[in-house]
């Protein structure tokens, strides 16, 4: 059951009551319904309730016998786990649904949220890249998450080993955003488990997956649209040419987002990701100076790392190039000019008023009779031909 978005702009309605917000999450919750068809069926139907009461006759009409809603007792299971995970669902609408989300096509409709929500009210940076991080690159994503932190951006990346991890970990003492594939109560990958534990304490973890829910591939990148979105800008530290950071990257200007990268060697392969943002206009970024500057967070302190170029006076208008001459007009010009010169001495100066052109004209022209050897420039810069 696919569907075009409605022609409303306006968000839907969140739920108010805990009976109205089963009903909404047991509507987005159902088979074969993502954000964009529950915000169509929402505009059709008015309620939650009437919507999941019309579903089965839209499925039937659809191809799809047989169809059943979400059970209400799988939704209480979830809203469940996320209590005894003390977890927070987030529906679009609710004061503390991040804004920045609501402008993005394909936003989700409902979000888990573990930790600091305050968090989703401040700005944001992403910092992205590669799982198999050098050990430069994982430098570089701490260096650049600890100081865009402290200026007062919160980080926010994707759990994953490598870049994501550094960044998370340099970031947690001034606040960090780890948006998983999986539920909020799922540690994954395992390597990073106290590190998701740490941000469920001092930072934010968000979802938009059900509590219990193990990700597969395809729902890393359904997160990665929620890692851009909910930034002003994107930094990719390492990507190799077919990455997931990069689809990230795409994503965010799809989003209006900026995109930022870190250069690297053109032998590394973990940099080729990046190095072809920059060649495509992404902006280059050298330090935390670089992204703060971008986003107008702090002037330009490091004019010394600009070549300054001493004033030039203006330069006078070059001569429009003369038509070029053909095989027998420079032949000519050749015996013009061995015709005028004798063994006596002639200044050029006299040898070009004679001829009646110009030196840029006569230039060439006595170049190739020296090389030729039949003419021969003497001390002073006069001419003399050969005998």
């Amino acid at each position: 059951m696919t569907s075009k978005r409605p022609s409303s702009t306006h968000p839907p309605l969140p739920p108010t009551t805990e009976d109205d917000r089963v009903d909404h999450l047991r509507l987005l919750r159902s088979r074969r319904v993502g954000p964009v068809t529950y915000r169509r069926l929402l505009a059709e139907h008015g309620t939650a309730q009437a919507a999941l009461a019309a579903l089965p006759d839209i499925a039937k009409a659809a191809g799809v016998p047989n169809y059943e809603v979400c059970p209400e007792g799988v939704v209480l299971a979830e809203l469940k786990a996320g209590h005894r995970t003390k977890a927070r669902l987030l529906f679009q609408g609710d004061a503390d649904f991040p804004h920045a989300l609501t402008e993005v096509d394909d936003a989700p409709v409902a979000l888990w949220a573990t930790g600091r929500v305050e968090l989703l009210n401040t700005p944001k940076v992403a910092l992205i890249g590669a799982r198999n991080a050098s050990s430069l690159g994982t430098r570089m994503a701490a260096k650049l998450a600890q100081e865009v932190g402290e200026a007062g951006f919160t980080i926010v990346s994707g759990l994953a080993r490598g870049i994501d991890a550094a960044a998370h970990h340099k970031s947690l003492p001034t606040g960090t955003i780890a948006v998983v594939a999986g539920g909020v109560d799922v540690l994954y990958p395992a390597e990073n488990a106290d590190l998701a534990r740490a941000i469920a304490q001092k930072g934010l973890c968000l979802s938009d997956q059900p509590m219990g829910f193990q990700p597969r591939a395809r729902h890393f990148v359904a997160r990665n649209r929620i890692i851009s979105g909910l930034s002003q800008a994107v930094v990719v530290v390492e990507a190799a040419a077919k990455s997931g950071s990069l689809g990230t990257a795409r994503t965010a200007l799809d989003q209006g987002r900026d995109v930022l990268a870190v250069p690297g060697h053109p032998f590394d392969a973990r940099v080729a990701g990046c190095n072809a943002l920059i060649r495509d206009g992404a902006v280059l970024v050298r330090g935390p100076q670089d992204i703060l500057v971008h986003l107008g967070a702090q002037p330009d302190l490091a004019p010394e790392l600009r070549l300054t170029m001493p004033a030039q006076p203006p330069k006078e208008p070059a001569p429009a190039p003369e038509p070029r001459r053909s095989l027998r007009e420079t032949a000519a010009l050749h015996n013009d000019i061995l015709t005028r010169l004798s063994p006596a001495p002639m200044a050029e100066d006299q040898l070009i008023r004679a001829l009646g052109t110009s030196a840029h004209t006569i230039a060439p022209v006595l170049m190739d009779l020296e090389l030729d050897g039949k003419v021969v420039r003497q001390a002073g810069g006069v001419l003399a031909r050969t005998i």
